[in-house]
């Protein structure tokens, strides 16, 4: 759950409609950048950059069972850092220019090479990511992309988006099952 420059308010009542969508689907419902609401709401996680509540707060906040992931921009030393503190899974980016957020850091595919030849820590490639460019990406070990304008800008609809995406993990031999 991504909403920025909205009220808490609103994101209380977006999270009550769209979590038990992603839940029901076996999706886990992530919030962005509010480990106090992703605590109150039971959300499945809580995913905190450099501007928000330290790792340490959103664990504290939301226990040992749910899923804390950390944005790392494009260092390594913080991926180990957040990694070696309990970290879940480490994100890397912006990989690209994104409509959606500017960036302060500009990641190399090398940096989720490096990571997935070193650490079982799964990791995330964000950043204006596309079907088009995430092919070096996944080939490089992103475990995930975290995409927004791809998905909800494509031509034939979320569902080809996500299906396209998909075709790009099979590719590579890193589909999910």
């Amino acid at each position: 759950m991504r909403l920025k420059d909205v009220d808490d308010a609103t994101i209380r009542r977006a999270t009550r409609i769209l979590q038990p969508i992603a839940q029901d689907r076996g999706v886990a419902f992530i919030m962005n950048d509010r480990p106090d609401l992703a605590a109150e709401l039971d959300c499945d996680g809580v995913h905190v950059g450099d501007e928000d509540a330290p790792y340490a707060e959103a664990r504290r906040l939301l226990g040992p069972d749910r899923i804390v992931g950390v944005t790392c921009g494009d260092s390594r030393h913080r991926a180990v850092v957040a990694a070696e503190a309990g970290a879940d899974y480490v994100a890397f980016g912006a990989f690209f220019p994104s409509g959606t957020k500017a960036a302060k850091h500009r990641a190399s595919p090398e940096v989720l090479h490096d990571w997935s030849d070193t650490t079982v820590v799964p990791c995330v490639a964000i950043g204006g990511i596309t079907q088009e460019n995430c092919g070096p990406l996944v080939e490089a070990g992103a475990d995930f992309l975290a995409v927004i304008g791809a998905v909800w800008s494509h031509p034939q609809g979320a569902r080809a988006a996500v299906r396209d995406f998909n075709a790009v993990f099979a590719r590579y031999g890193r589909a999910y099952e």
